[in-house]
């Protein structure tokens, strides 16, 4: 992004940057791509523009929640005309919903497309989860609910809706730094902020895990650790981009109001988690 708009040149940069490094899909217009500030004109454009980039290489899942069920419904619908394989609905935040209003807020997103739905629970930003409870009963209920992004930190909330949902419902982590403790969990992958920067690295994080190669994946995470930490020292996707500014991939680390630049001790912070695996 630029003080002008969605800097596009550099989005298609960094689409190629991910398939080159062996991703298996792209999210687009999530948290880490400011959604919350893109105005719905940008939003939509934004996704199709990195559907026109992947090329149908690999599955392009649009992030089309919102805490308002219409709106949520529309970009949706404008998602799926546009060409989305799939789509990131998280739970609906700040009004906080019970579990039925949830239930039924996702309910209203089933009906509107037969394409793949992704739950996304992240009670750090919603003030709410996506129970189990909730994420079985829509799976069971439609079959567009194939995948739950966990985003809520909690090793035994994936293992338990592992055990219950079996091959109803597959379980991504939602945070790197959890990858492999949800992976041991029964999640099967993450969907990743780090891979913006290092789409190898855990690509190769997950390969291990899914080979069932604990020792290695956790030497591996070790010595990531830092970095990951790094990556969430102030709100995302604010030091990603500045990662990614700071690393070249992108043309500066501009993010839109509320959000700003980090601050300088934290930089330093960020720098020195990238020199320690190599990127500086």
């Amino acid at each position: 992004m630029t003080e002008l708009g969605v800097d596009f040149d550099g989005l298609k940069d960094l689409v190629e940057s991910q398939i080159r490094g062996g991703v298996n899909g792209l999210v687009s217009v999530g948290t880490t791509g400011e959604s919350p500030t893109l105005d719905p004109v940008e939003h939509i454009v934004t996704i199709r523009k990195t559907i026109e980039y992947a090329k149908g290489r690999v599955p392009v899942f649009a992030g089309t929640g919102s805490n308002c069920t219409k709106e949520a419904v529309h970009l949706t619908r404008e998602a799926d005309e546009a060409g989305a394989d799939g789509f990131l609905i998280v739970a609906p935040y700040y009004n906080k919903p019970s579990q039925e209003g949830v239930f039924l807020h996702m309910s209203q997103i089933a009906k509107c497309t037969k394409k793949p739905v992704m739950l996304y629970s992240i009670p750090g930003r919603c003030g709410i989860e996506i129970s189990n409870d909730t994420a079985m009963r829509l799976a069971r209920e439609y079959p567009n609910f194939k995948v739950m992004k966990e985003a809520g930190g909690k090793v035994e909330k994936v293992a338990d809706l592992h055990k219950r949902a079996g091959d109803l419902m597959d379980i991504l982590s939602g945070d790197d730094a959890l990858t492999v403790e949800f992976m041991k969990a029964g999640a099967k992958g993450v969907v990743s902020v780090a891979s913006n920067l290092i789409p190898e690295t855990i690509v190769e994080l997950v390969k291990l895990c899914k080979e069932g190669k604990w020792e290695q994946a956790q030497s591996l995470d070790a010595k990531l650790h830092g970095f990951f930490k790094a990556l969430f020292i102030e709100p995302n996707p604010v030091p990603a981009k500045t990662a990614l500014a700071l690393t070249g991939k992108i043309k500066n680390d501009y993010v839109r109001l509320p959000l700003c630049k980090m601050s300088p001790q934290n930089l330093e912070v960020l720098k020195a988690e990238l020199k320690n695996i190599g990127l500086l």
